[in-house]
C-alpha cells in the first residue's frame, strides 16, 4: 500500500503522508500512493461543538494528521465565520457532534444540532457534513483539561471546554475512519 521514503515535491502530487516517523536526525515518512492533485491532499475537516449560545471550533491540518482546537464563537456567528474559513482554506469534511443520551433519544440540544445540519448543508453544498457521537464530549473535555495542567481559571471559561471538546471528536473521528 504504502512505501518509506523521503517526501518531495515530485511525491506530494500523487501521494498522502500516513505516518511519520522521527529515528536519530532523520525525518522517515511513511507516504500512501494516490492518483489525486495536491488541492485534495491539503484539505481540511473542521469538527464543530455546536451549542445554543458558543460553538467550539477544531480542524485537522492540511494532511489531516493532527487536530487542533481553532475558535470559540458565539453561535449567531457561525456560519459567517465558516464562510470566510472556506474562502481561506480548503475543507473535506465538516463533522458536528449530534447529542444523545444513552438510549440514543434526542436531547434537548438535538434539535438545535439538526437545524444546524441543514443550515450547513444549504450554505456549504459542496461539502459534505457527518455526524459524530458526542455523548459526554464537554464532560471529557474538562476531565482532559485537568489532566492537561490547564489552571482551575482557564478550565472555568467556558469557551476553552467547548474548543477541547471539538478537538477531541475531531482527534476521535481520525483515530477511527
Amino acid at each position: 500500500c504504502g512505501y518509506y521514503g523521503f517526501l518531495n515535491l515530485a511525491n506530494l502530487k500523487i501521494a498522502r503522508i500516513a505516518h511519520i516517523f522521527i529515528l536519530q536526525e532523520f525525518i522517515i515518512i511513511e507516504v500512501l500512493k494516490f492518483p489525486l492533485g495536491l488541492r485534495w491532499l491539503m484539505a481540511r475537516i473542521i469538527c464543530i461543538d455546536y451549542g445554543a449560545k458558543r460553538t467550539g471550533i477544531a480542524v485537522t491540518d492540511p494532511m489531516q494528521i493532527i487536530a487542533t482546537a481553532l475558535i470559540t464563537i458565539e453561535t449567531k456567528e457561525l456560519m459567517p465565520y465558516l464562510k470566510k474559513y472556506c474562502l481561506q482554506e480548503t475543507v473535506e469534511l465538516i463533522l458536528i457532534g449530534l447529542p444523545l443520551n444513552l438510549d440514543d433519544s434526542p436531547t434537548h440540544g438535538t434539535p438545535l444540532v439538526l437545524a444546524a445540519i441543514k443550515q450547513l448543508e444549504k450554505n456549504f453544498a459542496t461539502i459534505p457534513v457527518k455526524t459524530v457521537d458526542e455523548r459526554y464530549s464537554s464532560k471529557n473535555a474538562s476531565r482532559a483539561m485537568v489532566e492537561m495542567g490547564m489552571k482551575k481559571k482557564d478550565r472555568q471559561i467556558k469557551g476553552n471546554i467547548d474548543q477541547v471538546a471539538a478537538t477531541m471528536l475531531l482527534q476521535e473521528y481520525l483515530a477511527n475512519r
